[in-house]
């Protein structure tokens, strides 16, 4: 299986528990498909096979994430959780862009 395969699979595994909360739905944003709370994404699985997710920049700096760059721009508030880091890892930190997303999103 390749990484992108990979990550979209532990996504899926994490969909199921995340689908089950209220406004959350599977939605479409940089050409892949990912989680979203009342039709804003907030987590995905890249090409390279990590989580993306969206999280206030200082938060990101704290768990020691890598800010995803698109077209050679850093995006301030998304952040890629390596495919290594173990699936409850994971699953915390797409359950806290869940809530900061949903605190954002009227």
């Amino acid at each position: 299986m390749n990484d992108r395969a990979a990550g979209r699979e532990r996504l899926d595994e994490l969909a199921v528990d995340l689908l089950t909360r209220p406004d959350v739905t599977f939605g479409r944003m940089f050409s892949s498909q990912g989680l979203a709370i009342r039709g804003k994404i907030f987590a995905f699985a890249a090409n390279d096979g990590s989580l993306v997710v969206k999280l206030p920049e200082e938060r990101i700096g704290e768990l020691g994430l890598e800010f995803m760059t698109m077209h050679e721009r850093q995006m301030r508030e998304w952040a890629r959780v390596p495919l290594s880091d173990a699936t409850r890892r994971w699953r915390a930190i797409a359950e806290e862009a869940l809530s900061y997303v949903d605190s954002i999103t009227p």
